[in-house]
């Protein structure tokens, strides 16, 4: 019987849009950007950021270093944010009726650029305060230095939460990050394009 589900962040339960960021790191002079990070890959340097071994700033001079010429770390920032799009208010809402029937969790490859502009942009679009007030625990990759799909990962947040992974399901977008957990025994969704939380069918699993 479920009893707990684990979802995704980005693509999930905020909309993102990873074409924005290309095309605002082309406007800088980086054309092959997305050869550098995309929606199932992304090289040393987007992971070192997501599992907190680099600062904002050591990123911004890490990413100078490699475009044709220096862009301000605002700039950077706001190409980088460019992918945030805003949350998907009805699904947040029914996070609020969901967790009356499970414990729920977020698992999230993310970094301390976009967790700062995704927190604020809860703030201005909902009236909400806190992400982690919808779930009984949140994890962030570069809070916890562990990032999908890293079967240590999962091994964490099932030993962190106390929660057995035949009784839990884990919500992603990524194919990519479905394996690892599967082979814990933890059950799995691939959240798909245009799909939403509200319509996923939880009694069947």
């Amino acid at each position: 019987m479920l009893k707990n589900i684990i979802f995704d962040f980005g693509g999930v339960l905020l909309n993102i849009d990873f074409k924005r960021t290309f095309d605002a790191f082309r406007q800088l002079g980086y054309e092959e950007f997305d050869e550098m990070y995309n929606h199932d890959a992304a090289n040393p340097l987007f992971q070192n950021l997501e599992t907190g071994i680099i600062s904002d700033v050591e990123f911004y001079d890490r990413l100078n270093a490699i475009l044709p010429y220096p862009s301000t770390n605002v700039q950077l920032r706001e190409a980088w944010c460019a992918m945030l799009l805003g949350y998907k208010k009805e699904s947040l809402e029914f996070l609020t009726t969901l967790k009356d029937n499970y414990n729920l969790y977020l698992l999230s490859n993310t970094n301390i650029i976009h967790y700062k502009r995704f927190s604020s942009m809860l703030k201005e679009e909902t009236k909400y305060e806190r992400l982690d007030d919808f779930f009984t625990m949140a994890w962030y990759s570069h809070e916890i230095r562990l990032r999908k799909p890293d079967v240590g990962t999962y091994e964490y947040v099932l030993n962190e939460a106390g929660i057995k992974p035949e009784d839990t399901l884990f919500i992603d977008d990524s194919q990519v990050n479905l394996p690892n957990a599967e082979k814990l025994g933890i059950k799995t969704h691939l959240f798909k394009p245009g799909e939403r939380i509200e319509e996923i069918d939880y009694g069947s699993y």
